[in-house]
């Protein structure tokens, strides 16, 4: 009897037979796939695994295969002109619910899933639309705060397929594969239906597929360079793109910016004739402190303070984060404008204390600790080494760092170079992965050629960090981060599996 392959190469064998496809669905049905291998994720894992009955796998696959042949996410059109004729055709289900829509280039889906715990605490039914996911397909679109389940994913595609056909036949371009599952969450979440969507862009604003809402709150959180060849080479330039998301009457919740942003911002607010609130203004943290497992918090609301909260994510910027979306749902309940009054407290502390982001300064191992985090810019690098110096006193950290070949690699790596004692460079399983050589170079740039390791291979690249975290005994608080790019997170998440 033959010996059980390894899961690591079988890893490696799906990436290399999917790479003919599209980049994100490569990725989805290799990572997925080798999920399936490893006996699926642990009980109690926000982020699902695969369909565990092979004929309903098969059926998301063949849905995963007809959207890879649609225009992925790297490649744009920048109109609304398409996901808009989608709507008209649809019924407009998007205009079914009031909306709170997310743009800014940090920190969306971390504040999202925020906003959605809390409108959830007050018993509201939600629905939250964010990107990219972390493992599977059927993260991007959740009800009720838990991803939908794979029947009701085939089943929304089967539902707007013919319209979405109908749309293709009559525009220059076909549908892309964001604009496809936009169309699919805001049809998902009409069936329902849902009370309240909360909604991430996937780029920019203006033009983002997502913006055909007409969202009565608009959150911005922290602008940066990023996507610089689409959206604009200056905070400034950046920050006109996202401002598209801010419609007249609403609601603007600014979380701190660059002034040039903010100048930007300020004046479409104006514009539009609509209500900003900034954070160390109208809202923001009275206080702070580390806490086992998180951190305790006094919030100051748009009504009043919010004290003793407890956040079980790690690191400052999660921190504003909850303070931007405490202040996006007290927009939502009119409170700061038409009511001066505080929410529920005890409800309050109860929806945070619930919060999860996986793939988030996100712990998947001890002995040596090993932390995941998607920081995929220098503006999020900066953030999560400072989130780790704060929240774990490593005595020496290992960083496995892949990134996205059109990303800044190196002000993401001298982020990371005071924190990272040694740097292991690898490749993730998306085929747009910056070029383990290339970025070797850059690292040794850095870091110096003594403190960088190169393993093609995500699983050795991981088995090296552990092995340097361990190597000394007087190193008994090393820890390992894998981080660089959301791919990076989900493939190593897959491999480590969570808990």
């Amino acid at each position: 009897m033959s010996e059980p392959s390894d899961p690591n190469d079988q890893f490696d064998d799906i990436v290399d037979a999917e790479t003919v496809r599209d980049p994100d669905l490569a990725v989805i049905e290799a990572g997925s796939r080798t999920l399936r291998t490893q006996g699926g994720p642990p009980p109690g894992d926000p982020v699902p695994g695969r369909p565990q009955d092979p004929e309903l796998d098969k059926a998301l696959r063949e849905v995963e295969t007809e959207l890879s042949t649609r225009w992925g996410e790297t490649k744009l059109e920048p109109s609304v002109t398409r996901i808009a004729a989608l709507m008209d055709v649809l019924g407009d289900p998007q205009r079914a619910y009031p909306s709170i829509h997310i743009t800014g280039t940090n920190g969306k889906t971390s504040t999202a899933r925020m906003i959605e715990a809390l409108l959830g605490a007050f018993e509201l039914r939600t629905g939250r639309y964010t990107s990219p996911h972390v493992q599977t397909i059927t993260e991007r679109i959740s009800l009720d705060g838990a991803p939908i389940s794979a029947e009701r994913f085939i089943e929304t595609y089967q539902d707007v397929k013919p319209y979405v056909e109908l749309v293709d036949a009559r525009e220059e371009y076909r549908l892309s594969f964001f604009e496809v599952l936009t169309g699919m969450a805001y049809a998902a979440f009409a069936d329902a239906p849902v009370d309240v969507a909360v909604v991430e862009v996937g780029m920019g604003g203006t033009w983002d597929a997502t913006n055909v809402i007409d969202a009565s709150v608009a959150v911005v959180t922290p602008i940066d360079l990023d996507h610089t060849d689409r959206l604009g080479g200056t905070t400034a330039e950046i920050a006109g793109e996202k401002s598209g998301i801010i419609k007249p009457g609403a609601t603007v919740i600014l979380a701190q910016q660059p002034v040039d942003a903010a100048q930007v911002l300020l004046k479409k607010a104006v514009e539009t004739d609509a209500t900003v609130a900034r954070e160390g203004m109208e809202f923001g943290i009275v206080s702070r402190e580390v806490a086992v497992g998180g951190q305790l918090l006094t919030l100051r609301g748009l009504g009043g303070e919010y004290d003793n909260v407890f956040l079980p994510l790690h690191g400052a910027y999660q921190a504003h984060n909850a303070a931007v979306a405490l202040a996006a749902v007290e927009a939502f309940f009119g409170i700061g404008a038409d009511h001066a009054r505080t929410l529920d407290l005890d409800t309050i502390r109860t929806a945070f204390a619930q919060v999860a982001s996986p793939g988030r300064l996100e712990i998947v191992r001890s002995s040596p600790t090993v932390l995941l985090d998607a920081a995929h810019n220098p503006h999020g690098a900066r953030a999560t080494a400072e989130g780790v110096s704060e929240a774990f006193g490593f005595s020496r950290l290992i960083g496995v760092v892949s990134t996205s070949g059109d990303k800044d690699a190196r002000g993401l790596l001298e982020a990371f170079e005071p924190i990272f004692a040694e740097v292991v460079i690898t490749a993730n399983s998306n085929p747009r992965a910056t070029d383990v050589d290339a970025l070797a170079a850059i690292a040794v740039e850095v870091f110096g050629e003594d403190r960088v390791v190169v393993e093609p291979r995500l699983p050795d690249a991981i088995e090296a960090a552990i092995t340097l975290a361990e190597e000394e005994a007087e190193y008994g608080g090393a820890g390992v981060l894998v981080t660089g790019s959301i791919f990076t997170v989900g493939d190593a998440r897959l491999l480590l599996r969570r808990g």
